[in-house]
């Protein structure tokens, strides 16, 4: 008989105690948690750590409302982000659903709950959960790996960011990227594209680069004697992209009154070129980016809120390098080997003391500014390896997170350091062992410890 503290934790969060008898009853392969609200639920958390939770929306003190159950699903993935959460909710179902997604869930059902059904979805989530954690332990060693075919990471705020992609890309929604400058948002936009049925073209217009007078008609197109210097008609961006998706970078720069003729084509999904009469009825999908705060530029007035619910049915915010765990130095080393072949092919590699700086580095200008430090580097670099002289940084270090236990913390600080020694030591034992301080032995007893790969 199998012993129930060896089988997979699934955390039930329902105040409906038949319902909950009856899951723990049809789930008797997962060791099955009930929480009632919001605290108990933190609090099993914390206690089971569970792969995997069913979340009512309708939680007390509000049960026949959602907000409750959305602070509950936010603050789970607050303090445990790769927990799969299936959220369930008879209210207003589409929105519902949008908006969990959009806020990390793993997965919604719509209730009332269909048992096998939902018992589907509750062991693919297990599934899934295997497969990272597998993932997790084969790329935690300090190799390169990528995400949506291009991006470079080994990072699981990455991964996160990855997966919440692959998971909106065939949905028929709007989808808004936010984040700092040089996070990569033209890339993950192209990545949307890319892994949808579209069959147009992605088409990119940066709307903080172009004049405020040109703005509408490069996105709208126009009728040849539309206004002085119109000797022919143009196709704007939004027709060029039609069947495929239109990316518009800075949309927080958009003038207000162009925002309203851009929130009647989401909204009727035909245009008007500028000087035309004739509609033209435009099948194009919209993703955006910003790294403004689109809620204070509402507040003041200076971006519509209509506007604003149309662009981010779905919401993905991507976190910057520093909070990007292990990154830096993996992406320094693929930007030495890229430039190093182009710009100087003596540079082979970083020195210790450069992985070093890149390691403690804030990068307040992400990926781009590591990108454009690396490049300068390699152009000035006189030996066979960039030096932290070459990169010239100064020595920051940011601040580690709050976690979810002490146990928590201790392992997640081991996996970091580990996962730091050997990026650096380009996954050599004995010089990962010397850089952080333990003999050979101990690292492998670490390593089998916490399933790494060596």
């Amino acid at each position: 008989m199998t012993d129930p503290t060896e089988l997979p934790v699934l955390l039930v969060v329902e105040d409906d105690e038949g319902l909950q008898r009856q899951l723990k009853w049809a789930y008797d392969g997962y060791r099955v948690v009930a929480a009632h609200d919001r605290s108990e639920a933190i609090e099993a958390l914390r206690l089971h750590e569970p792969a995997v939770v069913t979340l009512d929306l309708g939680l007390p003190p509000d049960p026949d409302g959602v907000e409750e159950g959305f602070a509950t699903l936010q603050e789970i993935l607050r303090l445990k982000p790769d927990t799969k959460v299936i959220v369930a909710s008879g209210h207003g179902a589409r929105e519902s659903a949008l908006k969990a997604i959009s806020l990390g869930a793993y997965d919604f059902y719509k209730k009332p709950v269909d048992i096998d059904e939902l018992g589907l979805i509750v062991a693919r989530a297990f599934h899934l959960q295997d497969i990272e954690e597998e993932n997790r332990r084969l790329g935690e060693g300090g190799g390169e790996a990528t995400v949506l075919g291009s991006i470079i990471t080994a990072a699981p705020e990455m991964q996160k960011v990855a997966k919440t992609i692959e998971r909106v890309a065939n949905a028929d929604v709007s989808v808004m990227l936010l984040g700092a400058s040089g996070t990569g948002k033209e890339l993950l936009a192209r990545a949307v594209h890319e892994r949808s049925s579209r069959k147009g073209e992605f088409i990119a217009i940066n709307c903080a680069a172009i004049p405020e007078n040109l703005l509408e008609a490069e996105l709208f197109g126009y009728e040849r004697g539309a206004f002085t210097g119109a000797v022919k008609s143009n196709v704007g961006k939004i027709e060029l992209a039609q069947g495929g998706t239109l990316f518009l970078d800075e949309v927080g720069d958009i003038p207000l009154p162009l925002q309203v003729k851009l929130l009647r084509f989401l909204q009727e999904r035909v245009i008007e070129r500028i000087g035309g009469r004739q509609p033209i009825a435009v099948d194009t999908r919209i993703v955006c980016a910003t790294h403004q705060d689109l809620e204070t530029m509402i507040a003041d007035g200076r971006f519509r809120e209509d506007l604003y619910y149309r662009l981010a049915e779905i919401v993905v915010k991507i976190p910057s390098l520093a909070e990007r765990s292990g990154d830096s130095t993996l992406l320094a080393r693929h930007f030495v080997n890229r430039f190093g072949r182009e710009l100087n092919p003596k540079v082979q590699s970083l020195s210790a003391d450069a992985l070093a700086a890149v390691d403690c580095y804030n990068w307040p200008g992400n990926v781009r500014e590591l990108e454009n430090r690396i490049k300068r580097a390699v152009i000035m670099a006189d030996g066979r390896s960039v030096t932290a002289e070459d990169l010239d940084l100064p020595g920051t270090s940011s601040e580690e997170p709050g976690l979810i236990n002490l146990r928590s913390a201790r392992e997640v600080a081991d996996r970091k350091a580990i996962r730091q020694a050997m990026s650096r030591t380009e996954n050599n034992i004995s010089g990962a062992a010397k850089l952080l301080g333990i003999s050979r032995p101990t690292l492998y007893d670490l390593l089998k410890q916490y399933r790494l790969q060596a």
